[in-house]
């Protein structure tokens, strides 16, 4: 299956939202942090709060087109928004990890 490697143009307030973001991580979105830093997980480099045209992954995995995330009690209320968010990463050929807030720090 090819992929379509398009690049997302990132608008600069949703820039300036992610290194907002970084300072004001969740605890869960801190103890997976803590796990994959460093290339702590299998040698790959992740990035947090990486924006990625009109959004922000949580984690982003460039070598792997990957994103990962943490999904919070707020997310019970727009799964259409979400499954949204993800159909469209997709079709820029990432691939989309979703964890729950609680199943990250349980």
């Amino acid at each position: 299956m090819k992929r379509n490697k398009k690049r997302i143009r990132t608008p600069a307030q949703i820039q300036q939202r992610a290194r907002e973001l970084c300072k004001e991580m969740t605890p869960a979105e801190k103890l997976l942090w803590s796990h994959l830093r460093n290339k702590r997980l299998k040698g790959l480099k992740f990035r947090r709060q990486h924006p990625l045209g009109p959004f922000i992954a949580d984690f982003y995995c460039a070598a792997r087109r990957l994103v990962v995330e943490i999904d919070g009690d707020i997310h019970d209320l727009q799964p259409e928004r979400d499954a949204a968010r993800t159909e469209q990463f997709k079709q820029y050929g990432y691939r989309v990890i979703r964890f729950r807030n609680r199943s990250c720090i349980a």
